[in-house]
């Protein structure tokens, strides 16, 4: 039976990111693709115009994964610190969960390729800081955290916490896990952001 193209396209997404799972992280060639799929590179350049924008469709589920958890706790989650404790699980768990996706994440994966990808990864990590400032900002209103606490700083904190986990985790060959000390690290920086709003009070 013949595979329809949008599943032939699905298909050399997760090659591409089973490959990407390899502890070593050599760099990924059209060539070694196309062998592991048994097809020429020919059939690859039928579905993706460049190596490049096979990178790009992973990078688009990596979006809409996250993005539409993301907005969907916003939806259905009221309280601002509820939100950023999800948020943050969940760009942990993801990275545990798509080890391939979390080199693209970090940049790994990207090293010698197009130029747009890390730009595209960049904004995406733009984007995940949007939404924690966000979620701080509905935390202010409800006094989790200090109405002049520095939301930016904060967000950017968060931020730099999940990306050096995922570092940690395609560093270490998949053997840190990001969920590891979850635990026990977000209580530290849930005190990180309640501290904010004691000291916002008047003495």
């Amino acid at each position: 039976m013949a595979t329809k193209p949008g599943e032939r396209r699905l298909q050399i997404l997760q090659t591409l990111a089973e490959m990407l799972e390899t502890p070593k992280g050599e760099k990924i060639t059209t060539a070694a693709l196309a062998a592991r799929l048994d097809c020429s590179e020919a059939a690859l350049y039928r579905h993706f115009a460049s190596k490049a924008q096979m990178f790009e469709g992973l990078i688009e589920f990596i979006e809409a994964s996250l993005f539409g958890v993301i907005n969907q706790i916003g939806t259905e989650e009221a309280r601002g610190l509820a939100q950023v404790e999800q948020i943050l699980a969940l760009l942990l768990r993801f990275a545990q969960k798509n080890r391939g996706m979390t080199r693209v994440l970090v940049g790994d994966a990207l090293v010698n390729e197009n130029e747009r990808l890390q730009a595209r990864i960049n904004a995406l990590h733009d984007k995940v800081e949007a939404a924690f400032k966000q979620a701080l900002r509905i935390a202010a209103t409800q006094g989790e955290v200090g109405a002049s606490a520095d939301v930016a700083a904060l967000a950017n904190l968060l931020l730099c916490f999940a990306v050096g986990r995922w570092e940690q985790y395609a560093k270490s060959g998949f053997t840190r896990e990001p969920l590891a000390q979850w635990a026990s690290q977000w209580p530290l920086l849930q005190v990180a952001c309640l501290a904010t709003a004691a000291a916002a009070e008047p003495a």
